[in-house]
């Protein structure tokens, strides 16, 4: 399979890209926890640029290979605190939003907001949705784990 696109991305879209990120950290969500959700969103999408990004971005973050191999296992495993458990609920909700998926529920929504403020949640909420904007423009263009644009 050959990417579509060969060229490098705009300067101005980088430059979103970057104004975003910057709310994200500014949010104050533990960096392994947004490494965790972007993991898992991707995982579900099946973004092989994103999970093998992830991946990597995650282990720089002092990530392990025990946990990084288990997320998407997360609920079978006991690798996982109960604040990166109601995370990774939230973005798999987030996430399956296809025809008759519930979405947020009010409980998965509770949970997380009992271990993260409104800050953390608007964060983690903001890094799913561009994880989620990152893993469809990959499927459009064909992009390959470990390529860069």
């Amino acid at each position: 399979m050959e990417p579509r696109l060969k060229d490098s991305v705009s300067p101005d879209l980088m430059t979103a890209i970057q104004l975003l990120n910057k709310v994200i950290q500014a949010g104050g969500a533990d960096q392994r926890v947004l490494e965790l959700v972007h993991l898992r969103a991707s995982q579900i999408n099946g973004c092989s640029p994103c999970v093998f990004g992830g991946v990597h971005s995650a282990k720089k973050h002092g990530e392990t290979d025990e946990r990084l191999h288990n997320v998407v296992t997360w609920r079978e495993t006991p690798f996982f605190t109960e604040p990166e458990r109601a995370a990774l609920a939230l973005a798999e909700a987030a996430t399956r939003i296809q025809d008759g998926a519930p979405g947020v529920t009010d409980e998965i929504w509770e949970a997380a907001a009992a271990h993260f403020d409104e800050k953390q949640l608007s964060a983690i909420v903001l890094h799913i949705a561009m994880t989620n904007l990152f893993n469809r423009v990959n499927h459009a263009v064909r992009q390959q784990a470990g390529a860069t644009w």
